[in-house]
């Protein structure tokens, strides 16, 4: 399984930033409750849930802290998840992985089997 995630930059405090992740089509067809989502890590933190969706019933589920502020969404026809953050802060500065698994894994890392490379989200206040 490949996932590939992209779209990290710098940006502003207050901003927004739209992440992507690619994904593998064969376990999108395999797998009815094949999960993907977000994770991030801070320098020297754990890492840590941001959320998940879903692929076959686009039911997502979020970090309590996140809600509001984050929205995961999925393209099936593109086999892509996006993961959108508006009202940034210097806390959510971290590399962001996209993970995914054959069901939904919970809110730990060890949860998910596949993992693309992380993309680095800077926000400067």
């Amino acid at each position: 399984v490949q996932l590939q995630a992209s779209g990290g930059g710098v940006v502003q405090a207050g901003g927004s930033l739209k992440l992507s992740c690619a994904t593998s089509e064969r376990v999108l067809k395999d797998a009815t409750t094949y999960t993907t989502g977000w994770f991030r890590q801070a320098p020297g933190k754990e890492r840590e849930f941001v959320g998940v969706i879903v692929w076959s019933s686009g039911l997502t589920i979020y970090a309590d802290s996140l809600k509001g502020r984050f929205t995961i969404s999925r393209d099936n026809t593109k086999n892509m998840m996006y993961l959108q953050m508006n009202s940034l802060k210097p806390d959510d500065a971290a590399v962001y992985y996209c993970a995914g698994n054959n069901y939904y894994g919970g809110r730990q890392a060890s949860g998910y089997a596949y993992w693309g490379q992380g993309t680095l989200v800077t926000v400067s206040s």
